[in-house]
């Protein structure tokens, strides 16, 4: 514990709904919900508006609509989100070389470790600087919390909320935690809330008088201490810098149950290219492939397999995975399907076989053919199998960014029908923008890049 409020927690204000506000501002002040769209994606972010009907993250999206039906629905925009958390974490790595990151929208920062605070006046200015230049460099609100310690300062921000800062001054922890719910305590979840409300403890001050003796006979030795030093307003742990990925991995939901073999090894693989996708931006590979796979009844399998050495080849983890895939049984359906790589290394030792066996498809292919096409498919959402002959309809999905020849850049209200309706408005517009509709296929519309929120 600290002696002065030097820690700094960072939690943007119900980040992607606020980004998609600032992006579009005929949805500003009005109720918007980011997640999966089908019938069984749940809720992502809500923004204020929505919350104040009961929407918030994790609900099934279905309750949400029939909560607030008049909110505006998107899909989430990851890489637009990323790009603008990019902007963020460099600001507070201006504050300090000790930032920890714990998802796009949240963060801690050692202010001490910086040299900008010793105190809490330098330490609430800096808080201050730090809100206010996010709001200039992206046009969206954080709130900032200020403590002795990891813990305070992130319920601290949980007070801020939103748009605000709050200091809580080390020496006051216990006055703080007293009266709170025991849930309020890192590591206390639904289960461990459950097990000490049946022993009578339903407050952080309960904990407390309970003493370390008995909740370590209620929780066990390391959960039982730790939560009695946390009861006491204890909490040493350290804001770490870096903290080394253990694994990276994809899944999807399925709107309907797959019941077709051949379409459950298409998504699979379509899953692998996207893992490892995710998997070398990291500057990774890895040596154990994880395929994942929940079953109509929500029954769900995990099966693996470890390679003799790491690798990032897209090729290699397709192959493990459709062998993994063979020893699943999915009669009955699949409503899950998910595919992680673990046993992280930041180098590569090529898979001799699959190296082998691309270079004589290389070799054996045709002098007109431009590139070897993989035996799996080489492109994301192929199988090897002829394309359908026929027009394929575009899917316009409610938020994604599109332009139009003619009238600029824009974003999709809806489609059906064999339409799809495009707002076209900026980020800096003063008014909300007009609406158009157009055939789905119309030529002259087209996806578009997210535009810059400030500047």
């Amino acid at each position: 514990m600290r002696a002065a409020p030097t820690i700094l927690h960072l939690d943007m204000d119900a980040f992607f709904a606020a980004a998609e506000q600032a992006a579009k501002p005929s949805l500003r002040g009005k109720p918007v919900v980011v997640g999966g769209l089908g019938p069984r994606g749940v809720v992502a972010t809500a923004s204020y508006e929505a919350r104040r009907f009961g929407v918030h993250s994790a609900m099934p999206m279905g309750q949400a609509r029939r909560l607030a039906p008049n909110a505006a629905y998107l899909v989430p925009r990851f890489a637009f989100y990323r790009s603008i958390s990019e902007q963020v974490m460099e600001l507070l790595g201006r504050l300090s070389p000790l930032v920890e990151p714990l998802s796009l929208d949240e963060a801690f920062v050692d202010l001490e470790a910086g040299d900008v605070a010793h105190d809490s006046a330098s330490a609430r200015a800096a808080g201050e600087r730090l809100r206010a230049d996010i709001l200039a460099t992206t046009g969206l609100t954080g709130s900032v919390g200020l403590a002795g310690s990891k813990m305070i300062a992130k319920i601290a921000s949980e007070e801020a909320k939103p748009n605000g800062l709050v200091l809580i001054e080390p020496g006051t922890e216990r006055e703080l935690l007293g009266p709170r719910s025991v849930r309020i305590l890192p590591g206390v979840g639904p289960a461990t809330g459950e097990h000490l409300r049946r022993a009578g403890m339903t407050t952080v001050s309960d904990l407390a008088e309970a003493g370390e003796d008995e909740l370590v006979r209620l929780l066990g030795r390391a959960h039982g201490a730790s939560l009695y030093r946390m009861a006491q307003g204890y909490d040493d742990r350290p804001v770490v810098a870096e903290r080394d990925a253990k694994s990276v991995s994809v899944e999807d939901t399925f709107d309907v149950d797959l019941h077709d073999r051949v379409r459950i090894r298409v998504e699979v693989e379509r899953l692998a290219d996207r893992c490892v996708g995710r998997l070398r931006a990291s500057g990774h590979s890895g040596r154990t492939i994880v395929l994942k796979v929940r079953r109509y009844d929500f029954s769900t399998l995990t099966r693996s397999e470890t390679l003799r050495g790491p690798t990032d080849d897209p090729g290699v983890v397709r192959e493990a995975v459709g062998r993994l895939l063979e020893a699943v049984d999915t009669t009955g359906g699949v409503r899950l399907l998910g595919v992680g790589v673990s046993g992280l290394a930041d180098y590569t030792q090529e898979d001799l076989f699959a190296q082998a066996g691309a270079e004589e498809s290389a070799t054996t292919a045709s002098p007109a053919t431009e590139a070897p096409v993989a035996a799996s498919g080489d492109a994301e959402g192929t199988d090897g199998r002829e394309e359908p002959s026929g027009p394929v309809e575009r899917h316009w999905a409610p938020g994604r960014d599109v332009r139009h020849a003619v009238y600029g850049a824009g974003w999709v209200q809806g489609s059906g029908v064999g339409r799809v309706t495009v707002r076209f408005e900026e980020p800096g517009s003063a008014a909300p923008g007009r609406v158009r509709t157009f055939a789905v296929d119309d030529p002259e519309l087209v996806e578009g890049e997210p535009l810059p929120l400030v500047g």
